[in-house]
């Protein structure tokens, strides 16, 4: 989610918005967290009407983005999504002028939103799951698949590299587009077996070589053991071929967009 900064020039403090959450949820404790561009503040609650913006107090002489910054925006926000309420994470970088602010500029202009998103997330929680192929074996699998991949590549010993230069182009292509079909159809099990799990699923393009797939899952609280499980199974049966790593629970940093506008029925 994103909201605008409207930090006064030459202000001697912000207030830096991680999310917002029910007012039932901020009870949750957060006064001992890690907060954003300052060593000395807290995380508190801004209320309004029964929601309730995260935040804390920031220098602007203070410039955001280091590493611990980002880590403490993840570490609050994930720390609200392992309670039982939910929480609309804001994306880093969110800073209003003060206290009062937060309460006319975000919480009054979207309150409706935020309810309605909410309501939308009421019990569930982000998993995301990371898929990598061990490239041995991924290699020798299309090395077994591709006769004109085994032929190149034994050609290619007993040539000098000039002289195998165009070979060696032929059989990276040969690869290059086994290992694409393979990855689309690791892929797609993926999404069967675990999406039918998922109340919505965003799949984001994988940038390593070595990716399979990247995909963030939203999973209702009732489904999350049987997602795990699913998840397991998945790990055992590709176990020395492909490593899954599955993250979770996490705030619903790729579902919020969606919440706002409607995630539709529930799977």
């Amino acid at each position: 989610m994103t909201a605008s900064t409207s930090q006064t020039p030459g202000a001697e403090s912000g207030w830096y918005v991680y999310g917002v959450v029910r007012e039932s949820g901020a009870t949750t404790e957060v006064e001992a967290l890690p907060t954003v561009a300052s060593a000395d503040a807290q995380v508190t609650y801004v209320r309004h009407r029964g929601i309730a913006a995260v935040v804390s107090e920031v220098s602007d002489d203070r410039p955001l983005g280091t590493p611990d910054d980002l880590r403490a925006h993840a570490q609050v926000l994930d720390s609200l999504a392992a309670g039982s309420e939910p929480v609309l994470p804001f994306r880093f970088g969110t800073v209003l002028r003060d206290a009062q602010a937060v309460t006319d500029e975000l919480l009054v202009g979207g309150y409706d939103d935020f309810m309605t998103a909410l309501d939308r997330l009421e019990g569930s929680a982000q998993f995301t799951l990371r898929a990598r192929y061990v490239q041995d074996e991924v290699l020798r699998e299309v090395l077994d698949e591709q006769p004109q991949a085994q032929q190149l590549r034994e050609e290619l010993k007993h040539m000098s590299e000039d002289a195998g230069y165009y070979r060696r182009i032929e059989l990276g292509q040969i690869l290059a587009e086994a290992i694409a079909d393979k990855r689309d159809m690791d892929a797609v099990e993926i999404d069967r077996c675990l999406a039918p799990l998922a109340v919505a699923v965003a799949p984001e393009e994988p940038g390593a070589a070595d990716a399979v797939a990247d995909v963030s899952f939203l999973v209702d609280g009732k489904r999350r053991a049987a997602f795990e499980e699913a998840a397991e199974d998945l790990a055992r049966r590709w176990h020395g071929r492909i490593r899954l790593r599955l993250f979770g629970p996490v705030a619903p940093y790729d579902f919020v967009t969606e919440a706002m506008a409607g995630l539709g029925e529930r799977r």
